[in-house]
């Protein structure tokens, strides 16, 4: 795909993907919106990518929605806003699943549907002087496509206040709701965000993505027969696994084990 409102690069086994509309507030429009849902599913199938980071231009993070494409969906019929709504739907789902953990690293600051993109990622780093919002009702509208991820994220109770109340809240609320895994200052903000990529990138590929995948599925699942079952399927599938036995290996032989380069 020709990409013209994000940026894609790689290094040390890192992709980060940039929003790049830095004059919009790096505001997302039907084309960004289909970038990153390319951008996300080619990258899962990329076996050297151990992370992704989800970053942005400019002074903001992502300001939601386009006020243009704002202006284009008011004449839209009912059948074109829901073919609409199924893309960015189908956009946070990709990134929600991508098999690779994905790291968002907020800059600057996060409006409305800028939160769906930041809660569909695993983990959150922000610059403390970023301010957040869930700004849809004050426009008549409700965060319904983000809401399942960002509830997630925040937890039902934070959700219940800051769907309906619209208010802007600081950098250090939304870590205090669990929203943003970490805080730092802006000048150390990229420091901070290694430090955490070089965990992820130590750790077995393999696992990783299986780890993923695990608290996905676990979480919020009632523990009965079934899960104990499930949960130790997976264990056993895993300790038999190529890295899973050249891990174990690595450890009692006091080596660094193969994926570690």
């Amino acid at each position: 795909m020709d990409l013209t409102t994000i940026v894609i690069t790689h290094g040390n086994r890192i992709a980060t993907v940039t929003l790049a509309r830095p004059d919009v507030r790096n505001a997302f429009n039907q084309r960004m919106i289909a970038e990153l849902t390319w951008a996300f599913d080619a990258l899962s199938y990329e076996r050297d990518v151990r992370a992704i980071v989800l970053a942005g231009l400019g002074t903001a993070f992502c300001a939601g929605a386009d006020l243009t494409w704002m202006r284009e969906m008011a004449d839209f019929s009912p059948e074109e806003n829901l073919a609409d709504a199924g893309q960015l739907a189908k956009m946070l789902n990709t990134i929600y699943l991508c098999p690779h953990p994905v790291v968002a690293r907020i800059q600057g600051d996060v409006y409305a549907g800028g939160m769906g993109l930041v809660a569909a990622c695993d983990i959150a780093v922000a610059a403390d002087t970023a301010q957040f919002c869930l700004s849809e009702v004050k426009l008549g509208l409700i965060p319904a496509t983000i809401s399942p991820y960002v509830i997630k994220a925040m937890g039902e109770s934070a959700a219940r206040r800051y769907f309906l109340t619209a208010e802007r809240f600081s950098a250090a609320e939304a870590h205090r709701i669990g929203f943003v895994h970490s805080l730092t200052s802006p000048e150390t903000l990229d420091a901070t965000l290694e430090g955490l990529l070089s965990h992820l990138i130590s750790a077995s590929p393999h696992a990783v993505r299986e780890a993923k995948r695990l608290v996905r599925d676990i979480g919020g699942a009632p523990i009965d027969e079934v899960l104990i079952a499930d949960t130790a399927e997976r264990i056993a599938a895993i300790r038999a696994s190529d890295e899973g036995r050249e891990g174990v290996r690595a450890f009692l032989d006091k080596r660094k084990p193969g994926w570690i380069a």
